[in-house]
């Protein structure tokens, strides 16, 4: 279903395509702080593009980034497998409901195929903002209803966990 668009998985070398994806996250997500307000030195995003459990995936149009994803493989440790979870996917306004984010999955169904996983997740939030997201997945995968927590890095934010019985 590929309406004039490519995908490419993004190789270390091109930074340059690297920096429109994260202009189109920026764009599409609408949060420039995040994907533009401290951007990754170059040595930074060549190690991360050519290490082996990060993918990033660019749609382009008509020399333009309209469209993207970045995953991330994880080895498991109870078999000698994979999963794949898709950490941000993204399709500019102007080019939306022409198949780029389902075509974008396919690709790193490909991808993950080659690398040997067993599976892909993603997450979605439950609101309105998501709802497109959501069909998108329903029509793709078997929907699980999980809870999700941040737990904080930096120990001094922490609050007195409440008792648990495990």
């Amino acid at each position: 279903m590929n309406l004039g668009y490519k995908i490419t998985q993004i190789p270390p070398t091109d930074l340059q395509l690297m920096g429109a994806l994260l202009d189109t996250f920026a764009e599409a997500f609408d949060d420039a702080e995040t994907y533009a307000g401290k951007r990754p030195a170059p040595g930074y995003l060549r190690r991360l593009l050519g290490s082996s459990n990060f993918i990033a995936l660019a749609a382009v149009a008509e020399g333009k980034v309209v469209g993207g994803l970045a995953a991330y493989e994880l080895p498991k440790f109870e078999q000698e497998r994979s999963e794949i979870y898709i950490y941000d996917l993204a399709v500019l306004a102007s080019h939306r409901r022409q198949g780029i984010a389902t075509g974008l999955i396919r690709e790193l169904q490909r991808v993950a195929s080659d690398r040997g996983a067993y599976v892909i997740y993603v997450q979605a939030d439950t609101g309105p903002e998501d709802e497109a997201a959501i069909a998108l997945y329903s029509g793709l995968g078997i929907r699980e209803e999980v809870l999700h927590f941040d737990i904080p890095v930096d120990l001094a934010r922490t609050t007195q966990p409440r008792p648990c019985r495990l």
